[in-house]
């Protein structure tokens, strides 16, 4: 019961929810924390007049505390790494993270994060590397799955924590998010007095929504992004988003997650939007299973990588792909497993 009130908290902002305070407070908090949101939840539930039971809300206490520290250790790496990029005379595109909950969210880190991501073109790859490294990061090796044509980012560790440089937006479900149109039509920014960039706002709409469902909204602070930031643009242009989506060549994503956020928490997406962008009708119908509001409040597929692996086959924009994606991350596994003589 608990969690559904963390839901209903999350539906009814920015209103104050109509329920009463969660009689199970210890789920509630729980529920928060595992979805990215305690410190959120904390903001709302004052604004709400909820008074939770000591126990329970010592423990929102110390996980919104938490959370933000992580964040503030993030922001402060973001910072750097903007910097570190602007010797070398690039401004990156602030991808998610601190950045996105400084203009979405009540406070700048009510929101949990746990990477920096930054988005800059190909011929910036090699000069923004070495200005990462430059600040004590290490380059981390390329992620088995995550090579060749399916890398789209560069990992960067250091005791600061991780940066990840991206050159492609996103890669999914066999397919890439190029960085190409969103990088041209990026908007000029300040963070800090600092020169950055932001995806304009139909196609951040868009960028976000695919993130999402690529991993299965299996964050529920993903699916709130989305209803922020459709209450910062009330203007926003819906078939921009829909041109958008469909050049992407993944608008189902943008479809599950469009529709999670209205079904879920009320999030202003038109109907006719949906409309467009819908999947055939039976995965319509597995959607509404895999991301049934049970299922995303319990996180049901993050600890079942047999259910993983068959909702994004399931779910898949284009069966191709997402097969011949399969098939090489399965020859890549059985090579790994070869004595390296065996693999030249």
């Amino acid at each position: 019961m608990g969690a559904r009130d963390f839901l209903a908290l999350l539906r009814a902002w920015p209103a104050a929810p109509t329920s009463k305070p969660p009689v199970d407070a210890e789920s509630f908090v729980r529920a928060a924390a595992r979805h990215g949101l305690a410190g959120f939840a904390a903001h709302a539930a004052e604004r709400a007049g909820w008074g939770l039971p000591a126990a329970a809300q010592e423990l929102l206490r110390r996980e919104s505390m938490s959370a933000a520290a992580r964040a503030i250790r993030v922001n402060a790496l973001l910072l750097r790494s903007v910097d570190a990029l602007a010797t070398v005379g690039v401004v990156p595109v602030l991808l998610k993270g601190p950045a996105l909950a400084r203009r979405l969210y009540p406070e700048p880190f009510l929101r949990a994060t746990t990477d920096v991501d930054l988005l800059v073109g190909t011929e910036q790859v090699e000069p923004s590397s070495r200005a990462l490294e430059g600040l004590g990061l290490t380059r981390a090796p390329e992620r088995p799955g995550h090579r060749g044509e399916h890398s789209h980012h560069r990992e960067f560790q250091g005791p600061g924590g991780l940066v990840e440089l991206h050159f492609r937006a996103l890669v999914g479900y066999g397919q890439a998010l190029e960085a190409d149109m969103l990088l041209a039509h990026a908007e000029e920014a300040e963070l800090e007095g600092r020169r950055v960039r932001y995806l304009r706002a139909e196609e951040e709409l868009v960028y976000l929504s695919l993130h999402a469902s690529n991993h299965l909204l299996q964050r529920l602070s993903w699916v709130l992004d989305l209803k922020l930031l459709l209450l910062a643009h009330p203007r926003l242009r819906w078939p921009l988003v829909v041109e958008v989506a469909r050049a992407s060549a993944l608008p189902h994503l943008a479809w599950y997650a469009l529709e999670t956020a209205r079904r879920l928490l009320g999030a202003p997406v038109p109907l006719e939007v949906l409309e467009e962008l819908s999947p055939p009708r039976w995965q319509q119908l597995l959607a509404s299973r895999f991301f049934s509001e049970e299922r995303l409040l319990g996180t049901a597929l993050v600890e079942h990588r047999l259910g993983w692996a068959a909702a994004k086959l399931l779910l898949a924009p284009r069966a191709g792909p997402i097969a011949r994606y399969g098939l090489w991350r399965l020859t890549e596994a059985l090579r790994a497993r070869l004595p390296r003589t065996m693999q030249r």
